[in-house]
């Protein structure tokens, strides 16, 4: 919940002037509701920058005061929409059972979720990782066919890293990554797994980017806090870029 409108609208051409044409990664903006009718007028109908909402509701319209929904975010221009945000789910309760609606909603309405899974700090101590992780992918993405797999990214965002500024090591992430990667293969196949796109988000920082994307497990990252001011932002984004060069 950061940049008004007109905020989010000065942002923009503040971070595409730092930013090299063409982007070898794939950069996306998240901007609040707000917002995103702003940053897409800022960013222009041919831009190679995608938008991205943080959250929707599992309903396409009705009777839910404060909810958007997939057909109102597909309208404003977005192609993908964050599903299951820690943040989501440790402030306002969110279950896995609407996590799993939500994936079902935004796939119905072509929007691309970025499904996000992590473990608190007391889990990480007591061994629990991997069973808290693979349990949140499989109650969010029950009866999902391979095809709609393939659309789907997730992002491991353990909840002790987030906004704490203590990332988990490159080996810690690459551990988990490759446990969700085991997952998909072992509940779909390995083709999936391994095109799915995983990325790691938890106080991610231009100081740190570099060792995340140097291991092959981590195909990108998930930007909080680091994304607010445009030269942070910037520098994590031209690692992706050269990354992928």
């Amino acid at each position: 919940m950061n940049k008004t409108s007109s905020e989010a609208s000065a942002f923009v051409p503040q971070l595409l002037d730092r930013l090299p044409r063409p982007l070898n990664c794939e950069l996306v903006l998240a901007p609040p509701f707000t917002a995103l009718e702003s940053v897409r007028t800022a960013l222009g109908p041919s831009s190679e920058i995608g938008l991205a909402a943080q959250n929707l509701h599992w309903e396409s319209h009705g009777p839910f005061t404060g909810e958007v929904s997939g057909p109102m975010l597909r309208d404003l221009g977005c192609r993908y929409v964050l599903v299951g945000h820690s943040e989501r789910r440790s402030l306002f309760g969110e279950r896995d059972d609407e996590v799993h609606k939500k994936i079902r909603a935004a796939l119905t309405h072509e929007l691309r979720p970025i499904l996000c899974v992590g473990e608190s700090l007391a889990e990480r101590e007591t061994g629990q990782t991997e069973s808290v992780v693979t349990t949140q992918l499989k109650r969010a993405l029950v009866d999902r066919s391979e095809q709609e797999l393939s659309r789907i990214a997730i992002a491991y965002e353990p909840i002790w890293a987030i906004g704490t500024g203590r990332a988990a090591t490159v080996e810690q992430a690459a551990a988990v990554h490759r446990s969700i990667r085991g997952f998909i293969s072992t509940g779909w196949n390995k083709e999936v797994a391994l095109t799915m796109r995983v990325l790691y988000g938890g106080s991610v920082t231009p100081q740190n980017i570099d060792s995340l994307l140097a291991t092959d497990d981590i195909d990108g990252a998930l930007v909080g806090g680091a994304c607010l001011d445009p030269d942070s932002f910037a520098t994590i984004a031209l690692a992706g870029h050269k990354k992928r060069s």
